[in-house]
Parts: C-alpha cells; structure tokens; sequence
C-alpha cells in the first residue's frame, strides 16, 4: 500500500525550493595563488638573465669588434680634436684593418677653405696619399674651390683626380662639355671620375644610361683613359654594374656593421664623417684596394 506524501519538513522539495541560497563564500585556494606566483617570479627573473647576458655579449663583441676605435676615442689624440663623433669608432677601426691600402680623401666647395700644407692623415692616425676634387656639376654647374683645390693638392703633392657630378634630366653631351672645359688633366692624374648618384625624374633608366655611356665615350675620346665610375653600392649593383662592366669602380657604402673593402671595389669611400687636420667640418674617407704600384698604374701617363 502506497505511502501517504507529506508536504512538511526542511528536506520536503518545497522547503527545497524556497531555501535561500548561502551568502557564505567558499575559501580560497591560497595554496594555487601562491604557486602562481612563484612560477611568474621564476620567469620574470629568468627573462631578466637572459636579457642582461644579451646585452653582455654586445658590448664583449663591440668592445673586441671596435677596439681600435674604443682605443682612439678615449685616447689624449681624440680629446684634443675639435669635432667629436661616434662614427670614429667605425672610421678607426677600418683604417686599422686597412694599414697596408692606400688612403685618400675627396673634397668640394663644401669644405671652405682648405689649409692643404697641415693635410697629411686622418685623425694623426693613417696618412693621407691621394684625393679627389669635384670639379663640374650638371651642364654648366662648376665648382667655386676647384681651381685652388686643383692646383694646392698638386703643390701639396696628392694623387690628384676630378670628377662630375652627373644630373639626371639634363644633356649628356653638354654635362661632358662643361667637364672639358673646366678640367685640364696631367700626366700623373687619375682619370676622369663621373659620379652618379641620382634616379631621373623626367626620363626612364635606360635613357639615363643612354646619356651616361655618351658622357663617358666623350670624355674617353677627349683625354684618351677609360673614365673612373662613382656610386653607392646598391645604385651600382641595381642600375650600372650589366650596363658597364669594364669601368674602374669607385663604390660608397657608409654601413657601420660593414669594416672591409670588397674584392670587386677598387676604390672604397667608407664614411662621409671623416676628421681631417685643415679642414674644417666632416669629410669623405676612401680607400684603394690595392698596392702603391696598383694604384700609379692607373695614373695618366
């Protein structure tokens, strides 16, 4: 026989239902809290370590990469100079992995006035054999200190060359003129330079290299030597190098991390932030990629 259902009691289901819920908070796991906490602890001192021993390694590596130019920088020579730079680290540490090249500078009307008979080395450390002297710029651009730059570095006995400044846009043959007229060559000079460094904006690629090859066969006729060919590295590899493969090369390449010359450059100008006793402000530093013979060899005879 079924049992009779009683609706009473704290354990009936309505009692159930209309119990209200407990206010009373579960306790905490502080066990986990502390684990956690102990875990990102670890990590945050392992991430430290790790990056104080990066930071080591660089300055171990630069301190052995650049000790030359460490050397300098904090020695009595690099006080008493009037212009400081972080780029002597870099100027210093290629001249010492060069000693045995031939170092050069180039100058234009942007150096003032040259006091050419206290010339002799870069930063009293690497002496200072040739030079080269813009002399041209465009088709009737000529530079104000060209003349006296010409004849001092002469008189100061440099290995002398001139070169154009070639701009895009303008006529080829009417920029070689100018060059002519401006730039009588002597036996012992470099041959003539041609530097070209800017994209046109009003011509296509192939036509400026149209009007270069007609600048450079025109100024090859008139002085008989192949024409020296200046630029930055990526210019050159990009928009010169198929086109004119056989030229003497004369490559810029600023970049701090690269400290040796290329087999493939036979001239390198490796900084624009050079320090030189006469002349006043910054100046482009070079070196050629081979021997005292080498070089004369090249030399207008």
């Amino acid at each position: 026989m079924a049992t009779k259902y009683s609706g009473t009691g704290k354990n009936s289901p309505i009692a159930i239902v209309n119990k209200k819920p407990s206010t009373k908070r579960k306790p905490t796991n502080n066990r986990n809290r502390k684990r956690n906490k102990k875990s990102a602890s670890v990590w945050l001192r392992l991430l430290w370590t790790i990056g104080v021993m990066i930071v080591l390694a660089v300055g171990i590596w630069f301190g052995i990469t650049f000790q030359e130019g460490l050397k300098y920088f904090f020695s009595a020579d690099r006080k008493s100079t009037d212009e400081k730079s972080f780029f002597d680290f870099r100027t210093v540490e290629v001249l010492e992995r060069h000693n045995e090249k031939i170092i050069g500078f180039d100058v234009s009307q942007y150096q003032g006035v040259i006091d050419w008979s206290v010339v002799d080395s870069v930063a009293n450390h690497s002496a200072l054999e040739f030079v080269f002297i813009r002399a041209t710029m465009g088709v009737d651009g000529k530079d104000k200190a060209f003349k006296l730059n010409w004849k001092e570095a002469r008189a100061n006995h440099f290995m002398r060359g001139a070169y154009h400044y070639y701009r895009p846009d303008e006529n080829s043959l009417k920029q070689a003129e100018n060059f002519i007229q401006t730039v009588k060559l002597s036996e012992g000079d470099f041959p003539p330079v041609l530097d070209i460094e800017e994209r046109p904006k009003g011509q296509s690629m192939e036509d400026l290299r149209l009007g270069l090859k007609r600048w450079i066969d025109t100024v090859e006729k008139h002085y008989g030597v192949k024409p020296i060919l200046y630029s930055g590295e990526n210019y050159y590899i990009n928009h010169l190098e198929k086109w004119f493969p056989d030229h003497v090369i004369w490559i810029a390449n600023y970049n701090f991390f690269v400290e040796e010359i290329k087999p493939e450059w036979h001239f390198w100008q490796f900084t624009e932030k050079g320090v030189v006793k006469g002349i006043d402000g910054k100046v482009d530093l070079n070196i050629f990629n081979g021997s005292k013979s080498d070089i004369r060899a090249l030399l207008i005879k």
